[in-house]
């Protein structure tokens, strides 16, 4: 299984470096704006806003979720990386969370989503201003989608 972010495993760099030029590619914004004395991927994962991405399997996996997005899931590393990505949904909403995951691979991104997402213990909060997009590695191939968010409502 997959260590967790942390200094032996540089928190991922490679893989934070996708999502960072990804969000880039498609916003034209940073996803994180430079943090002093410490490297992208650690500033990322300790980020305050929630930073949640997926593979492309047909039902695509988690394969990152920084700190603030474990906390809010009630997930740990270890359940987030082996979790389906739609269970973050309750199934009333994976509908809606499908066509939106189909519009974000059309388009490329997505801002100011907003939807009812379910943590493990089945707490349940209405994410606002979400911004979703596809995550690209440096050749341009679609390697997953990401999200992040900074505001949410408890249900």
């Amino acid at each position: 299984m997959q260590e967790a972010p942390a200094p032996a495993n540089g928190y991922f760099a490679d893989h934070i470096e996708n999502l960072c030029r990804s969000f880039r590619h498609w916003s034209g914004r940073e996803l994180i704006a430079p943090v002093d004395g410490m490297e992208l991927a650690e500033a990322l994962y300790r980020h305050a806003a929630v930073v949640l991405s997926h593979n492309t399997a047909a039902d695509p996996l988690f394969n990152y979720a920084n700190l603030a997005g474990q906390e809010l899931f009630e997930m740990s590393w270890e359940t987030v990386i082996t979790t389906p990505s739609r269970h973050s949904a309750e199934p009333v909403e994976r509908t809606e969370r499908a066509r939106l995951m189909e519009a974000v691979t059309s388009r490329g991104f997505i801002d100011d989503y907003r939807g009812v997402r379910v943590s493990a213990s089945g707490k349940r909060f209405l994410i606002e201003q979400a911004t979703v997009w596809n995550v690209i590695d440096a050749d341009g191939d679609l390697i997953g989608q990401a999200a992040t968010f900074d505001h949410w409502i408890s249900l």
